[in-house]
């Protein structure tokens, strides 16, 4: 059956009547129309693109009816998964692994590392933006090496080496393709990702953003928490749990190292501040460089094997909430919070 494309969608239009906001990053709501269609003619897989194509959206029929919307952390286990199974098929000799590569940006979900800590291959982080993506890929390219799949978690994806940028149309290509190999083994995407963190450990995130509009606050929310117990201090605690190491590449610090210096380049353009928690949790904040927003990601990663998954979800919860609310104080900051 061919895919069905929303009527009031498929034509190109620069003013996106349809839409309050035609950016799959912000969920089930720019899906409306598309889920709506789905739900019309019993189709089981939505796909989204951006207007411009190089960002997926994708949403799945729920067993018990509605509709899950992947994140793109989701999705970016259930492709990275995909593209090393097909590699491997392809490349039984296990010395191949040392010229394989997989690269996500460092606020994205750390599954890929997950997976390339098993099977054997190489992970690697850049800084947000794709750009420091396609900087890599080419520079490992240079030397002999193969990046099979790279992505960010505001659902940009890389698969396979034809494109070096994230895109789109050839990630919905390979999303229909690895849904319909699991439908006909008689497995969901979902179940499939439940699967991938049976096998390589549960990775639950949560990403989102407030909106601030005065970079005179924005400057003062992160001047406080670089001086947060007095001059050149950071935070020790989140929601009550430890923090064990603090990255920030706008100064260059990175306390988990031994010279007390970043890996990653500094970069002075914006704020971005990663705590490492005791418990596990890894949570960054930092300022968008292309609109008024000061984002947050948080991530629990478990060990494989951990059946756990609703109270590591709960927790997680938790030190989000701290997070944004001891960290950003958004109502004395005047921060208009996301709505979803």
């Amino acid at each position: 059956v061919p895919p069905l494309a929303v009527p009031e969608q498929k034509d190109p239009d620069p003013e996106f009547p349809s839409l309050r906001c035609p950016n799959p990053e912000e969920g089930a709501s720019v899906l409306e129309l598309s889920l709506l269609l789905a739900e019309r003619e019993n189709a089981h897989i939505v796909l989204a693109t951006d207007p411009d194509a190089d960002r997926l959206a994708a949403a799945e029929r729920c067993d018990r009816g509605g509709w899950k919307v992947f994140s793109g952390n989701e999705l970016a286990a259930l492709l990275g998964w995909w593209m090393f199974l097909h590699w491997k098929e392809a490349h039984p000799d296990p010395a191949d692994l040392q010229k394989l590569f997989m690269i996500s940006t460092t606020v994205s979900s750390k599954i890929l590392q997950a997976l390339a800590r098993i099977e054997g291959f190489h992970f690697e982080e850049t800084l947000p933006g794709f750009k420091w993506i396609g900087n890599r890929i080419h520079e490992l390219s240079k030397a002999g090496n193969s990046v099979i799949f790279a992505f960010e978690e505001s659902i940009g994806f890389l698969c396979g080496g034809s494109i070096p940028d994230k895109d789109g149309v050839s990630a919905a290509a390979v999303m229909a393709e690895m849904a319909t190999f699991l439908h006909n083994k008689s497995l969901s995407l979902n179940q499939q990702l439940l699967n991938i963190y049976h096998t390589y450990g549960p990775h639950l995130s949560q990403t989102s953003y407030v909106i601030c509009d005065d970079p005179p606050t924005v400057s003062r929310i992160f001047h406080r928490l670089r001086n947060f117990h007095g001059e050149d201090s950071y935070p020790q605690r989140c929601g009550g749990v430890r923090v064990a190491n603090v990255r920030d590449v706008t100064t260059g610090y990175d306390s988990s190292r031994a010279d007390r210096t970043c890996v990653l380049p500094v970069t002075r353009s914006g704020h971005m501040i990663t705590f490492t928690l005791q418990n596990g949790v890894v949570a960054t904040l930092r300022t968008s460089g292309t609109e008024p927003k000061i984002k947050y990601y948080t991530e629990y990663c478990a060990a494989p094997g951990t059946s756990e998954v609703a109270a590591l979800q709960k927790e997680l919860d938790r030190i989000t909430a701290a997070l944004l609310d001891d960290f950003l104080e958004p109502e004395k900051n005047n921060l208009i919070r996301r709505c979803v």
